[in-house]
């Protein structure tokens, strides 16, 4: 007689638990990094309207606001234009040494502002600093992406944007500190900031291998901008970076009537730190409530919104309500602006396409610092002072009924490169 033998049915092994998430050398000189290159940012940015555009009874030099707006609108637009190319050079080269190139020449161009005695060395000095922030944006994410896995990357890129948001508050406040030492003093400190950036990284950051695909990345460009729906989208939305530039130009001119040159650290520390401690709640919110689409119409039609209302702010702490609602806006759109630039993208173009619509942000930038310039000597030229707000209201209201268009039946059906 013969044993059976049972067969126990075998248990499979429990899938393995992903690796926890702890933050690299290269990690951290890429947070720490990006808290510098932010903070450096905003310590001179808003102190160039200040300086050259401020009273000369306040020490500034009295340049038109239209002028200023132009040397900062050609930045961004400079900025942005090269951004669009800017991943695909990190694909050839590697993303460590156009970061490295693009801090040292951001580091020259703030040092230059400092001695800028015309409008012309100056614009020269903006398009220099344009020039490295355009080296360095896209491979700074591409770094990101190389060195985090893929299951941890949304929580590095909430540390980087942390990061950010932490160098956004204390920029300005550092910046208006120094201003007492002068101008070129808090050029000069912003400068070493960027340089400060590069040594931390050149340390910290390994030298990643190029990208293979160089040229499909540039082809995907190509689709990109054959496709008429994320086109018209892009198109739309240069109508809301016109309004979020305003927070450098028409604001921060009406801050420093208002309140003085010391405006300029309230203004942006309130901006920056509501992000840093609201944003995050209030993307879960809407994400409860509301679809992507309508989300993005909802916070450009508040930006607009509170850019109109300042026509009636007439003390300081009335324009930082005004300023609070706005910041609550500009941080809803980002994100979604984001999600729904993925949804259009075919898997294999995401980065096309979100170098495609950097051009929104280039030039809505530059029209918006040259607009919102001209925009405020006007006013101040016909007595009509709400007339920049009036204009940035109805800018507002035309870019939420555009997006609406742009974006009907993006929820329903896939995106197709038409």
């Amino acid at each position: 007689m013969s044993a059976s033998v049972s067969t126990i049915p075998s248990t499979p092994p429990p899938a393995p638990e992903p690796a926890p998430f702890r933050v690299s050398a290269a990690q951290a000189g890429l947070i720490a990094s990006n808290f510098l290159m932010w903070g450096g940012f905003f310590a001179v940015i808003p102190l160039v309207t200040v300086h050259f555009s401020g009273p000369a009874a306040g020490g500034g030099l009295g340049w038109s606001a239209a002028s200023v707006g132009l040397v900062l609108g050609l930045r961004q637009l400079t900025q942005q234009g090269l951004t669009v190319f800017g991943g695909a050079w990190s694909d050839r080269l590697g993303p460590k040494p156009l970061i490295l190139a693009g801090c040292l020449l951001r580091t020259a161009g703030f040092a230059w502002m400092g001695f800028a005695d015309s409008l012309g060395v100056l614009l020269a000095a903006a398009v220099l600093a344009g020039v490295g922030g355009g080296l360095f944006d896209a491979p700074k994410s591409a770094a990101i992406t190389q060195v985090t896995r893929e299951e941890h990357r949304t929580r590095m890129f909430s540390l980087t944007s942390l990061s950010g948001n932490a160098g956004m508050v204390t920029g300005p406040l550092i910046g208006a500190a120094l201003l007492g030492l002068g101008f070129r003093s808090a050029a000069l400190a912003a400068a070493s900031v960027y340089l400060l950036a590069a040594l931390v990284l050149a340390v910290t950051l390994p030298h990643l291998r190029p990208q293979r695909g160089a040229g499909r990345s540039l082809d995907g460009l190509r689709v990109a901008a054959l496709d008429t729906r994320f086109r018209r989208f892009t198109l739309v939305l240069i109508g809301y970076f016109i309004l979020s530039t305003q927070i450098n130009v028409a604001v921060t001119l009406k801050a420093i009537a208002l309140a003085g040159t010391g405006a300029t650290g309230p203004l942006y520390g309130l901006s920056a730190g509501m992000a840093v401690i609201l944003q995050y709640p209030l993307l879960r919110a809407v994400e409860r409530y509301l679809p992507t689409r309508t989300a993005l119409v909802v916070a450009v039609a508040l930006v607009g919104l509170s850019l109109g209302l300042m026509s009636v702010a007439t003390t300081f702490p009335a324009l930082l309500a005004c300023v609070a609602l706005y910041s609550l806006g500009t941080m809803t759109v980002y994100p979604t602006q984001q999600t729904l630039t993925a949804r259009f993208a075919p898997p294999a173009l995401v980065g096309s396409y979100f170098g495609f619509s950097a051009i929104s942000l280039g030039v809505g930038g530059a029209v918006g610092s040259v607009l919102g310039g001209a925009l405020v000597d006007t006013g101040v030229r016909l007595g009509f002072p709400a007339l920049p707000w009036v204009t940035l209201a109805v800018i507002g209201v035309l870019t939420a009924l555009g997006l609406r268009w742009a974006l009907r039946g993006l929820d329903e059906a896939p995106a197709d490169a038409t």
